[in-house]
């Protein structure tokens, strides 16, 4: 999801102790994504209560905000709002290629071939309606506020963060600097081992801060020239040019300029130019929110956990000392942070 521009990038490995008493805007479905595609059981599938409803994406919320907030991190959640029309093909895309990979998991696991089918079922996620209304209702219960952005979730977290209201951006993409984010922080919600996909290696996934004004000076570029070097590679509301990847289009915008220029000389047309640079510097972005984290509401945690989707009640009482008992290694507890 979104633009393939992150080898460009100068990214600084950080410990979540080093993010401590920093407001972290998460972009939502992003992180749900990856909690619904890592969260699984052996054979692919996702995790389920006896009614057959997903929880993969609840597991994560729980304990990996938990773990977060003991290291003192103050989490708020961006969800998504209405994407905007030029997004609709990527949309379309993305339902055809999950589609396409739950139908190669399902052949797969029944020739037998588990990682062949582990890997489809990842590419299969979704984030459906049920999926987000469970996830506010946990959040909620734990204490951890959430926002509804108008249109797209970075944009809207960008926003806060230039506000002042977050200190940066929790999310895998890259779209967040388009649109001004200062800084990124990746892997916050899948730090651990991961396998590299086709081979029978594991490597350490740790959080990185990308600064955008670090990257731009590094680069020797501006910020509408990243948006033009995105356009080039391609993002979620336009396809790239052909054979143009981050580096050459990174080659291309510093010489001609603009991106304009480059089409100019190469001959080439990007559908809606404009209303795509437009987007990105000026989204749809809402002041109609308010940042309060509390104490976790146990009693509602463990109803909607165990006694709706058979959660452990020994693991989700745990969580919940650990998080009302949080105090991120020496830093303030929770009920110092109200």
């Amino acid at each position: 999801m979104g633009t393939d521009i992150g080898d460009l990038l100068k990214k600084r490995p950080v410990e979540l102790s080093g993010l401590s008493s920093r407001v972290v805007a998460i972009d939502a479905y992003n992180t749900l994504y990856q909690f619904l595609s890592i969260i699984r059981q052996r054979d692919g599938t996702p995790l389920k209560d006896s009614n057959g409803n997903v929880t993969s994406h609840l597991s994560g919320i729980l304990y990996r905000l938990t773990s977060l907030v003991e290291a003192g991190i103050k989490p708020v959640f961006v969800f998504d709002g209405k994407p905007p029309e030029m997004k609709s093909r990527t949309i379309e895309k993305r339902v055809q290629v999950r589609e396409n990979a739950r139908i190669r998991s399902a052949e797969a696991r029944e020739k037998g071939l588990a990682e062949e089918a582990y890997k489809y079922a990842q590419a299969s996620s979704r984030v459906d309606a049920a999926i987000v209304a469970d996830s506010k209702k946990l959040l909620s219960a734990m204490g951890i506020p959430f926002v509804d952005a108008p249109s797209e979730g970075e944009a809207q977290a960008a926003y806060m963060v230039r506000k002042e209201d977050a200190d940066l951006i929790g999310s895998q993409d890259y779209d967040s600097l388009l649109f001004g984010a200062p800084s990124v922080v990746r892997n916050l919600a899948v730090s651990g081992k991961r396998k590299l996909p086709g081979k029978n290696i594991y490597v350490d996934v740790k959080p990185e801060i990308i600064d955008l004004e670090e990257s731009l000076t590094e680069l020797g570029i501006s910020r509408e020239q990243l948006i033009d070097i995105a356009i080039c590679v391609g993002t979620d509301y336009n396809r790239g040019l052909e054979n143009i990847g981050p580096k050459k289009a990174l080659q291309l915008v510093k010489e001609h300029g603009s991106i304009e220029k480059v089409l100019k000389v190469k001959e080439m047309e990007v559908e809606d130019l404009q209303s795509i640079k437009d987007f990105f510097n000026d989204p749809p972005v809402s002041d109609d929110y308010e940042l309060k984290w509390g104490k976790p509401e146990n009693e509602n945690v463990i109803e909607f956990l165990c006694n709706e989707h058979d959660f452990s009640y020994d693991r989700v009482a745990k969580a919940l000392e650990r998080l009302e008992a949080s105090s991120g290694g020496g830093q303030q507890t929770l009920d110092q942070w109200f």
